[in-house]
């Protein structure tokens, strides 16, 4: 079986959420196969790499393995929070969104 790269909407979809400067993302495999190479690829450090720019303070992950999801929380990533931020597309919805962007190896089926 070969792999290609993919982005991560590809294998799951996300709902998202904000409180304060703490972003909390939820990634949710379309199916149980795809949910290993999501827990091998999709780690606090990869998703600390792919919002580098959003200079999160901590991202920590907590797995789901009954759902077939994991949640992610990241800290210090949406300019203050919602009150204190000047930038709209900083919140929750959107970084959801980013995240799925994240280029994953898929195998080719």
């Amino acid at each position: 079986m070969t792999a290609r790269t993919v982005p991560l909407y590809r294998l799951a979809h996300g709902r998202t959420g904000d409180k304060g400067d703490r972003s909390n993302i939820s990634v949710v495999a379309f199916d149980a196969a795809s949910y290993p190479l999501l827990v091998e690829q999709v780690t606090e450090e990869a998703v600390a790499r792919h919002f580098a720019l959003r200079r999160p303070h901590s991202v920590r992950r907590y797995l789901l393995p009954r759902l077939g999801a994991m949640n992610f929380v990241l800290d210090g990533v949406l300019d203050g929070g919602v009150n204190a931020a000047l930038n709209l597309d900083a919140h929750g919805k959107a970084l959801s969104s980013f995240l799925l962007q994240m280029e994953v190896r898929a195998r080719a089926r």
